[in-house]
């Protein structure tokens, strides 16, 4: 095995489960070009194959885009509608992942994520934070990575032009995500 695929030592080959409870997906987007607005999205399900090293190592997740939680009730209304998310019509998130490579100390996880029903590529600078076993002797990973999209690529596309000049909001969302994972036996 050569060292640019190979695996952080403590994590073990095999089925990683994704703990919702210790998960979460987050975004930050520019509003009226002067502040951000964060918000979460629940991770409901995802799998982490742990191969004997990354080339035969994957992702998947799914995440439910009606739990989206920006803080602001009317907000969140309105992101659930047609203008943003369609949850009705689109009431699920997926990432899976196309390959898996070291860059320096951490990872790119490179896969093709669905939003609003559009699939596009993307890569997740990913960190690894190690290993621990919990008070239920679970052997547990943890996981921070990031990236970032432009939304009119997965056709959101709705804004408000403002006075002073500019859009309400930008096209530039920042997505980031913490993952806890249980090893399966």
């Amino acid at each position: 095995m050569s060292t640019h695929t190979a695996l952080p030592t403590d994590l073990v080959a095999g089925t990683w489960t994704i703990d919702a409870s210790h998960s979460e997906a987050g975004f930050s987007v520019r509003h009226a070009g002067i502040s951000k607005v964060r918000g979460t999205v629940a991770i409901t399900d995802g799998t982490i194959v742990v191969g004997e090293d990354l080339t035969v190592t994957s992702v998947t997740a799914t995440l439910d885009p009606s739990t989206i939680s920006t803080g602001d009730a009317g907000r969140d209304g309105h992101l659930k509608t047609s203008d943003f998310f369609d949850v009705e019509q689109f009431g699920t998130w997926t990432f899976t992942s196309t390959a898996v490579r070291a860059a320096g100390s951490d990872y790119v996880v490179v896969g093709d994520l669905t939003i609003h029903g559009v699939t596009r590529s993307v890569e997740l600078e990913t960190e690894f934070h190690g290993t621990a076993v919990d008070l239920y002797d679970n052997l547990r990973a943890g996981f921070s990575a990031s990236t970032t999209i432009s939304r009119k690529e997965f056709g959101l596309t709705w804004n408000a032009a403002l006075e002073a000049g500019g859009v309400l909001v930008s096209d530039k969302v920042v997505l980031s995500i913490d993952a806890s994972a249980i090893k399966q036996a």
